[in-house]
């Protein structure tokens, strides 16, 4: 009776521990995504937007317990792809990134197990911008 209920117990602890995981990647990936978008948004142009989003996407990462994952932040702008900050622009920041499952090791040496996660968050620009004197 032991050996079942140990059969059945250790694999629903595992899928406990496991969505919870990804629950906490989650959170990271959807805060990023919405911080990186805000902070790309004010900054004075876009090479500074660009530093300023993966900064603050690896800060909120980090705030979530998942300073070691991986991040890749993708900014696209519409409808002027070369000037995001020009008005009535409207600028989408994606972040993906992954977290590891809990209790599995290396396997093959393919590495861990992970499972992937992305966000998207769209941040329109004002029609009125202010003009440099």
């Amino acid at each position: 009776m032991v050996w079942l209920t140990l059969l059945l117990l250790l694999p629903l602890l595992w899928i406990v521990l496991s969505v919870f995981e990804v629950q906490r990647g989650s959170f990271g990936v959807s805060g990023a995504a919405r911080a990186a978008a805000r902070a790309y948004a004010l900054a004075p142009n876009d090479v500074a937007g660009e530093e300023r989003a993966r900064a603050v996407a690896r800060q909120a990462l980090a705030d979530q317990g998942l300073p070691e994952a991986p991040v890749d932040v993708t900014v696209t702008c519409t409808p002027y792809p070369r000037n995001c900050h020009t008005g009535t622009s409207v600028i989408t920041v994606r972040v993906a990134s992954a977290v590891d499952l809990p209790l599995l090791p290396d396997l093959f040496g393919l590495g861990r197990p992970t499972f992937a996660l992305d966000a998207e968050e769209t941040v329109p620009i004002g029609r009125y911008q202010e003009v440099a004197r």
